[in-house]
C-alpha cells in the first residue's frame, strides 16, 4: 500500500510540475494531530510524508536530467538533420570527410580556400599526410559532394561549383603511380615537361584524348614552385598542374559555353589561383 501511495505521488508530481507533492499526503506538524490521528501516529505519518516528498524530488531530479538529455539530443538532431536558416557550417560539415575551408570575402567578394590540416583524404589519397592546397572563387561557389563515378574517379579530392559560372575540380594523386624513380619530394618537371604531363594526364580531366584540344600552355613559377598551366577546347577546361611531396595536382576549371562567354575573365582568375602551400 505504501509503494502504491509512493507511486501515485510522484506521477501526480510528473503530471504537474506546479506541485511537489500530492496534496493528498501533506505533512503534519508534530504535536498538531489530525483527526482520528493521535500525536505518534502524526509524527510516523510527517516521517512518512517527508520521506515521499524526498523521493519524489528525487525522483524529480532524474527525470529532469532525463528530459534535459532527451532535449539536447533532439536540438542536435535537428540541427543536424533538418538544418534551418544559419546552419549552413554545421550543414556543409555534414559532406563526407569535409571541413570548411572557405574564408570571408574580400573586398572585391573573392573568397580564398585551403584544405584544412584535419580533412581527410578523400577518395583514393588515404589518410597519409599531404600538403594542403589553396584557390580563390567569387562568393557564393561551395563545395560539393564528390562521386567517385565521376571523371577522375578515385582519386578526385574536391569540387565546387557555382550553377551560373562553372566547376571545379582538384584531382591529388600518388607520384608513384606514374613512375618509381620520383622520390619523396616530387618537382611536376620530374615527371615531365608540360606537353607530356597534358597527354598523360589530360585524359584524367576531361575523359577523352586532349590531342588538338590545347589551346595554351604556359609555365608559371610562385615560391620557388613551377605550375603548368593550360587552356583546352573542347570541352571547356582550363588545367592548373604541379607537384608536391609526393603528390600531383591536377586543379581544373570548366564551363559550358554560355558560361565561359559570360565568365571567362573570373574562370581564368580562379584557375590562375591555385598555389599548394
Amino acid at each position: 500500500m505504501g509503494t502504491f501511495v509512493y507511486c501515485s505521488s510522484c506521477i501526480s508530481w510528473k503530471n504537474n510540475l506546479s506541485r511537489q507533492v500530492n496534496p493528498s499526503h501533506h505533512v503534519v506538524p508534530r504535536g498538531v494531530p489530525e483527526k482520528g490521528c493521535s500525536r505518534i501516529k502524526a509524527a510516523a505519518c510527517s516521517k512518512e510524508d517527508i520521506r515521499v516528498t524526498q523521493d519524489c524530488e528525487k525522483s524529480a531530479g532524474s527525470l529532469n536530467r532525463r528530459l534535459a538529455i532527451v532535449s539536447g539530443a533532439s536540438l542536435i538532431s535537428s540541427v543536424l538533420f533538418f538544418p534551418g536558416e544559419g546552419s549552413a557550417v554545421v550543414k556543409q560539415g555534414l559532406l563526407a570527410g569535409r571541413v570548411p575551408g572557405l574564408s570571408e570575402p574580400d573586398e572585391e567578394g573573392w573568397r580564398t580556400y585551403r584544405r584544412p590540416d584535419d580533412k581527410s583524404g578523400g577518395h583514393g589519397v588515404g589518410w597519409s599526410p599531404m600538403d594542403p592546397y589553396s584557390f580563390s572563387v567569387p562568393d557564393k561557389w561551395e563545395e560539393v559532394p564528390v562521386s567517385i563515378a565521376d571523371l577522375g574517379g578515385t582519386e578526385i579530392d574536391l569540387r565546387f561549383a557555382n550553377p551560373k559560372q562553372g566547376r571545379i575540380s582538384v584531382i591529388v594523386a600518388p607520384v608513384k603511380r606514374f613512375s618509381d624513380d620520383i622520390g619523396e619530394e616530387a618537382t611536376i618537371e620530374q615527371i615531365g615537361p608540360p606537353a607530356k604531363v597534358i597527354s598523360a594526364f589530360g585524359p584524367e580531366v576531361i575523359g577523352e584524348n586532349v590531342e588538338g584540344k590545347v589551346l595554351r600552355s604556359e609555365v608559371a613559377e610562385h615560391l620557388g614552385r613551377k605550375y603548368y598551366q593550360f587552356e583546352l577546347e573542347p570541352p571547356h577546361v582550363m588545367i592548373t598542374a604541379t607537384a608536391a611531396g609526393n603528390r600531383l595536382y591536377l586543379f581544373s576549371v570548366t564551363g559550358n559555353g554560355l558560361q565561359w562567354k559570360r565568365h571567362y575573365k573570373d574562370l581564368r582568375k580562379i584557375a590562375e589561383s591555385f598555389r599548394v602551400v
